[in-house]
């Protein structure tokens, strides 16, 4: 049930480290793709079905093919690092416990679109990520798998490890270009889209971290092997992240489609003497789901079919101790905090829906709240400058759908009905102590 391809060596002995990744087969593939011309390595990627881990599922090979060769300018790859969607941690820990997977992915991928410079766009409070990163690509560099003639190839590639300032709206894969150069982070109108017109105005292809890693496992085993894991239309393996009311927390590696109820059972389930409540399939931007969702497949059409998104595979667990108003109202404080205050109506959009929710979670709202947050969450929902705006309404319009009832007792009985210590993990363990 699980294929471990990303995660097969973080049991290693420094799993970070060059010579424990070679031993492992490690840069075998970039020695793969430098015998091939770069447009059979994006037709491999293409026949793979990948398709990107970020969020929107949109099938990389096809995004490499966008950067129009014919234009004499440089190319850029940007790998997409910047992981601060709430419940995600599937990058951060690939980068941890295996930065050289993620590096062996960006030469092939650069050598691919012809770029001679990539960019690594790290969250900048994850500092030990941001040196382990910067070492692995100093070895990678010692042992000539970066740099001039790779390999003896004639293949040039210089790849740069880049801090953020630690804002959410720079995962957004424009306002990460404006960050980049040195602005502030916000989204740029588009078109022009990256592919033509991106970093410093030169064709890029902007990937997420997991995609990117992804791609030393195909041209090593090859397109059919990767797409023989998997549905018949979101191929291969990923991490899926489990996190809150759950035994084992933690990254799972396995095919895109499994359900929910396999992977609750091979992390030891809700936690002992608990029920699933609900639960997010791709971190706090996307729809909730409810136990009835238990069996839905994992996989971008398997999930859109129920109303939500596959997002980031960050499975959060919520069991019936949780305040389900609490927990949006929390979820929606950070996408207020975060919003850039490019466009209105993200920017104030989000400041009142946390005006009214603080409300209803103190038990002095009404119905007519409920109707005010549901207007609210219409005027933002595809009217923002990107996908934030969308995000913050999506907990909010899920929750009243599925708990329509919890929101109406915080009213009725004057607050909220739940008590918020039965939700801590450390409230249960000191009980059972």
């Amino acid at each position: 049930m699980l294929t471990p391809v990303l995660s097969d060596n973080w049991d290693q002995i420094r799993s970070w480290q060059l010579a424990s990744y070679q031993r492992q087969g490690g840069y075998d593939a970039l020695r793969t793709a430098l015998r091939m011309q770069p447009a059979d390595v994006v037709t491999a990627v293409k026949d793979s079905g990948l398709r990107g881990r970020g969020g929107a599922g949109f099938p990389t090979g096809m995004k490499w093919s966008f950067i129009p060769q014919d234009n004499p300018k440089p190319k850029y790859l940007v790998v997409n690092a910047d992981e601060s969607e709430p419940g995600t941690c599937k990058d951060i820990p690939l980068m941890l416990a295996s930065p050289h997977t993620l590096v062996e992915g960006v030469v092939i991928a650069s050598y691919a679109i012809r770029a001679s410079v990539a960019f690594i766009y790290v969250r900048g409070e994850v500092l030990h990520v941001i040196r382990r990163l910067q070492q692995a690509v100093e070895e990678a560099k010692a042992a000539g798998f970066i740099g001039q003639n790779i390999l003896g190839s004639g293949y040039d590639l210089d790849v740069v490890v880049h801090a953020g300032a630690g804002a959410y709206i720079c995962g957004e894969e424009t306002a990460l270009l404006d960050s980049l150069e040195g602005r502030r982070g916000q989204p740029r109108l588009r078109p022009p889209f990256p592919a033509v017109a991106g970093l410093y105005g030169c064709p890029t292809v902007i990937n997420n971290v997991e995609s990117i890693a992804s791609v030393p496992a195909i041209i090593k085993n090859g397109a059919d092997w990767f797409s023989s894991m998997g549905t018949e239309k979101s191929k291969g393996m990923t991490l899926y992240s489990l996190s809150g009311h759950v035994a084992r927390p933690g990254q799972y590696e396995a095919p895109l489609g499994i359900t929910l109820r396999q992977l609750l059972d091979l992390a030891g389930g809700v936690r002992e003497g608990h029920e699933l409540k609900f639960w997010t399939p791709g971190g706090s931007s996307t729809p909730l789901l409810t136990a009835d969702h238990l069996d839905v497949p994992l996989d971008y059409e398997g999930v859109g079919s129920v109303g939500s998104m596959l997002g980031t595979k960050a499975l959060q667990i919520f069991d019936e101790t949780t305040c389900v108003v609490r927990a949006v109202l929390r979820w929606t404080e950070f996408y207020k905090h975060e919003s850039c205050g490019k466009c209105t109506p993200c920017r104030e959009g989000t400041w009142w829906l946390v005006q009214i929710l603080e409300r209803l979670e103190h038990g002095k709202g009404t119905e007519e709240d409920l109707d005010t947050l549901l207007d609210l969450c219409e005027n933002i929902l595809g009217r923002s400058f990107c996908a934030l705006g969308d995000g913050a309404t999506s907990p909010i319009t899920s929750s009243i759908q599925y708990f329509k009832d919890e929101y109406l007792a915080h009213f009725e009985n004057g607050g909220c009905p739940f008590d918020p210590m039965a939700s801590t993990v450390f409230a249960t363990a000191g009980a059972s102590a």
